[in-house]
């Protein structure tokens, strides 16, 4: 709105909705309000006991100004970062159906290498989904039709023929909350972020894992990526290759390979694409070794 990409006619304020508790579920997992901010929720004694991962992911996005404000209905729901659909004066398909991508070929060093397409290569630019994804949480909508409710690795829409469509919603529906499901890594979990700086930078790319351990072998394991897809990017594939496995760099770069099957670059962002698969191996040994960075990286050492 403040960039005149979009004027609608009516702005309806819903903060005085009940929906900004967070409490336990009777299955042992965590709802979060829709209206809880991102910096309560964070900071919250359920979140940092049991979902740390998704305690970091939050801390490593935006400034602690906007984690006061922004909510978790909000963070779900936040828009692409492309600089094209920000600029009224370039084409975007976004913006105006059918009107053309201006990023492809042109200079587009932040845009998606995976689930692009034709008509769109905008990258997604949550932290806190990639740790949703991770943790397979589920998004709670309610509209005319009643409630239902959808996995967050479903929410997300590809770009496809039609990139303007970026999540399941349907018309007159709400985001009410989303429930995390009981599940526990202990300390074999990591959230790294690489950027160009230590500003409040989006993501060139971000891992987020969560690992079962047990007597050196990955009971169980899950690896989400942002920064570098259209949407957060899981691979459910991910977790038969990792279990039952020792830890071990064969494996890391196995999965590394697998979550980038597919990718596609431009001209402007094909270093992203060799840096890929380092920054991922280096956070499945973080999280095997039990040593998540508190604060994201700026870059690799």
């Amino acid at each position: 709105m403040k960039a005149d990409v979009e004027q609608p006619e009516y702005v309806i304020n819903i903060k005085a909705l009940p929906l900004g508790d967070i409490r336990p579920l009777p299955d042992g997992g965590v709802g979060l309000g829709a209206l809880a901010t991102n910096a309560r929720t964070a900071a919250h004694p359920l979140v940092r006991a049991r979902y740390p991962l998704l305690a970091a992911a939050i801390l490593a996005g935006g400034s602690p100004q906007v984690r006061n404000m922004a909510t978790n209905g909000g963070n779900i729901n936040q828009r692409t970062r492309c600089h094209y659909f920000y600029d009224i004066g370039t084409v975007c398909n976004k913006r105006e159906p059918g009107a053309g991508c201006a990023a492809i070929g042109a200079r587009n060093r932040v845009h998606a290498l995976l689930g692009t397409s034709p008509d769109c290569m905008a990258a997604f630019p949550s932290d806190m989904c990639v740790a949703l994804a991770a943790l397979d949480a589920r998004v709670n909508l309610f509209g005319p039709g009643g409630a239902r409710q959808v996995r967050i690795r479903d929410y997300h829409c590809l770009p496809g023929r039609t990139p303007w469509v970026e999540n399941v919603l349907r018309r007159n529906e709400l985001v009410v909350g989303i429930d995390l499901p009981p599940v526990s890594f202990g300390s074999h979990y990591t959230y790294l972020k690489i950027r160009e700086s230590r500003t409040c930078a989006f993501a060139i790319i971000s891992v987020a894992v969560g690992l079962e351990m047990e007597g050196g072998v990955i009971r169980h394991g899950r690896v989400a990526l942002g920064g570098v897809a259209t949407r957060p990017w899981y691979v459910p594939a991910v977790e038969d290759m990792l279990r039952g496995r020792s830890p071990s760099a064969t494996l890391f770069h196995d999965v590394a390979r697998l979550l980038l099957h597919g990718a596609v670059h431009d001209q402007g962002n094909a270093d992203r694409l060799a840096l890929a698969p380092r920054v991922i191996q280096r956070a499945l040994w973080q999280a095997v070794t039990g040593s998540p960075p508190c604060q994201p990286c700026a870059g690799m050492p």
